[in-house]
Parts: structure tokens; C-alpha cells; sequence
């Protein structure tokens, strides 16, 4: 079993990281993708932390739409991501990146040009890309349409939308992560999504420390319950737990390059 996606290099697990890590592996996880912001040294300080305790973890690493008005000079995100890379042989993608107009914590202006930026990094060096979407859908597909068809892969992470937005990341080519929300009462539109999205672009994630599933809705969230998810998944997809965590640990193997 895998974690597509969680934030274990974040301040919330430094009191009691080896346990987190130990809880995780007794769970039956083999790999996380643990999400870097592009330019955090103290981030990247707990990510050497992480990686001592554990050899299943790899790295995406980018500039969050959040934190986008922190590279306002053109090439600036672009050259984080790539001294990333550069420094650390364990990243593997490129992200999160996209667009937040939930929050706006940074000009919209400066968010598009920012994701546009890695996407053409990660297009030119052939690496997959990790996509945050929030109320900007629209801008976000038309962002890596501009890139190409074919030319950007990789995988909308925690997957809110419903089915026709799903079909429109299918059809770009990517994969869909489903986190906790597919296990709350009101997560049907995501239930609906999940089961349409073949076996070879399914992946499962935490997000933790964020949006814990039922019945951890509330607590700090953490890799060993992404099982709660890939439960739910196989529920409905018709599938079984076993299954589920199979293809799942394949597809983020994959995507990383590790098969």
C-alpha cells in the first residue's frame, strides 16, 4: 500500500515523526510522496529528517499557488523546482502546483504565471507534475492544454470534482488521487468520480496532516489511514481492499519510476 500524497515534512509530525513513520510501515505502506514546498530550508531540513527514518519516501516538490507571489520574477519558481531536483535524488515530481482561487493568497495574475512556469519545466524535463485545483478549473486545464496534449503527465491530487471533471483531467491523460473527503457523508460527487476512473489512473493519499477520513475526522491525519480510503474505493468501485491497494501501489511506482 502507498501514500500518493502527504505533507510528513510539515511541523505537525516533528514531536513524533519515528512513530508516524513506524505506524505507517505496520500498516502495510511500502512508499509516500511527501510534498516539499520549493525553497522552505526548514521544510527541506525535516525532509532529511524523513528520509533517514525511511526508504520508501520520495519527494514532490514545488511552488504551491499559495505561496506563488513569493516568485514574482519570471523563471524564479522554475529555477527552485530545478535545484530541488538537482539536490535531492529522491524528488520525483513536480508539485503541488496550480491555481487556489479559494484563498487568493496570492494575485491570480501571478498564480497562472507561476503554475504556467513549472509546467513548461516539467514538459522540457519530462517529469510529472502534481496539480492543485480550487473554484479554477477552468484556468487550470487550459494551463496544461497550452502545454500540449500528450506533452504534460501526471495527477490531479485529492480529487473533489465530479464526474465530468474527471473525464476532462482522463482525457489530458492524467491520474486522480482521492483522499479522505471520498469518505464523508457528503463526498457522493467524488464517490461518483472515483468510479469511473480506469485501474491504471487510480491513486489513493492522505494529504495528511490534513482532512483525516471517517471515523479520524477531526484528528491530525497521517499516512497509516489512507487504508480508510482505498476501504471506501473498493466499496465503490466494486472491488475489493486488496485489489484496490495493488493497483494503487503499481500506478505510484510507476508515476515515480521506481517499477
Amino acid at each position: 500500500m502507498t501514500d500518493s500524497h502527504c505533507h510528513l515534512a510539515d511541523a505537525a509530525f516533528d514531536a513524533d515523526l519515528p512513530d508516524v513513520v513506524t505506524r505507517a510501515r505496520e500498516a502495510g505502506l511500502t512508499h509516500v510522496l511527501t510534498i516539499l514546498a520549493a525553497g522552505d530550508d526548514a521544510e527541506g531540513s525535516r525532509a532529511d529528517r524523513l528520509a533517514a527514518l525511511w526508504d520508501g519516501v520520495r519527494f514532490g516538490v514545488g511552488v504551491h499557488p499559495h505561496h506563488a507571489h513569493e516568485c514574482p520574477a519570471p523563471g524564479q519558481a522554475a529555477a527552485r523546482v530545478e535545484a530541488a531536483f538537482a539536490s535531492n535524488p529522491r524528488v520525483r515530481a513536480v508539485g503541488e502546483i496550480g491555481l487556489d482561487y479559494h484563498y487568493d493568497f496570492s494575485p491570480r495574475e501571478v498564480q497562472q504565471a507561476v503554475f504556467a512556469e513549472q509546467v513548461e519545466w516539467a514538459r522540457r524535463m519530462r517529469r510529472p507534475v502534481i496539480i492543485h485545483t480550487r473554484e479554477a478549473e477552468d484556468d487550470t486545464f487550459e494551463i496544461l492544454a497550452r502545454a500540449g496534449s500528450g506533452e504534460v503527465s501526471g495527477v490531479f491530487h485529492c480529487f473533489t470534482g465530479d464526474v465530468p471533471m474527471a473525464k476532462r483531467a482522463l482525457d489530458l491523460g492524467f491520474s486522480l488521487s482521492f483522499a479522505g473527503i471520498v469518505t464523508f457523508p457528503r463526498g457522493q460527487n467524488v464517490r461518483d468520480a472515483a468510479a469511473i476512473v480506469p485501474d491504471d489512473r487510480l491513486l489513493i493519499e492522505t494529504d495528511s496532516p490534513y482532512l483525516a477520513p471517517v471515523p479520524y475526522r477531526g484528528k491530525r491525519n497521517e499516512p497509516a489511514w489512507v487504508a480508510r480510503v482505498a476501504e471506501t474505493l473498493a466499496a465503490v468501485r466494486g472491488s475489493n481492499t486488496q485489489a484496490i491497494e495493488a493497483i494503487t501501489t503499481a500506478n505510484l511506482l510507476r508515476f515515480c519510476r521506481e517499477d
